[in-house]
């Protein structure tokens, strides 16, 4: 127990080491399963030796037994044959060789109490090292997702600063001035032209001061024409009148 003790203690240092440096989970996670089958493997061999001891001592045992079996059966040809000294010598070597029969079955029980632990033992640090590799997938999954959400909680975090923003909703507001300011200037614009032609047309509409002559003429022709000399005198000092008050106004 004591050699799977040592390997749990070795395996968590690892792990716990294998954490504190980890950059990449998934290649910390490989190592860790590579380490992990590693010291599984010496944990095989370790066990296989045990169980070989198990074996030798059992080995020796049947191999007591058997030279025991043959002391006794030797015991019995002397005694058969009247010799009695010859035959209680062969019953203490078997006594002999039971006593070390007793010793040995002592020590392969308790060897073959050990390896069953031991096999007991490398089943369980077999399965735990499946289901690490089972969970594998799952813890890459995990750290993938974690590193993602800190990444963009630093983009968040690193965007608090609002000066960008704040320099984004200026670049809005002068943007919206700029608009503002053209259509000012369209409008101005429109209504130049609008009274550009209103006055284009106003000055169609207003009578030729040619024309407004012409009928001057004509109206005061036919007045001559109906009152004679006389009006004509007339006509005449009224003109010369006209004439005196635009002189004085000058």
């Amino acid at each position: 127990m004591g050699m799977f003790d040592r390997l749990r203690r070795l395996i968590r240092s690892n792990v716990n080491d294998a954490v504190k440096k980890a950059e990449n989970p998934e290649k910390m996670l490989n190592q860790l399963i590579l380490d992990m089958n590693k010291q599984l493997t010496e944990a095989k061999r370790n066990v296989a030796t045990a169980i070989t001891e198990e074996k030798r001592l059992l080995r020796q045992v049947e191999e007591q037994r058997n030279s025991a079996a043959e002391w006794e059966r030797r015991a019995m040809v002397a005694l058969r044959a009247g010799k009695e000294d010859l035959a209680r010598e062969a019953l203490e070597r078997k006594q002999r060789e039971d006593h070390y029969v007793e010793q040995l079955s002592s020590q392969y029980d308790k060897q073959h109490d050990a390896v069953e632990k031991l096999k007991s033992s490398l089943r369980e640090l077999q399965d735990r090292i499946e289901e690490a590799q089972r969970k594998k997938n799952l813890l890459v999954a995990r750290a993938k997702r974690a590193e993602a959400q800190k990444k963009i909680q630093e983009i968040i975090t690193g965007l608090g600063d609002t000066s960008a923003f704040d320099a984004f909703d200026e670049m809005s507001r002068r943007v919206e001035q700029l608009e503002i300011e053209t259509e000012a200037l369209e409008e101005v614009e429109g209504n130049s032209t609008d009274r550009s032609l209103e006055d284009q047309i106003a000055a169609l509409e207003q009578p030729d001061s040619n024309g407004m002559l012409d009928d001057l003429r004509n109206k005061i022709a036919a007045e001559d024409a109906g009152s004679g000399a006389g009006e004509t005198d007339h006509i005449d000092r009224s003109l010369e009148e006209l004439k005196r008050k635009l002189d004085s106004e000058h």
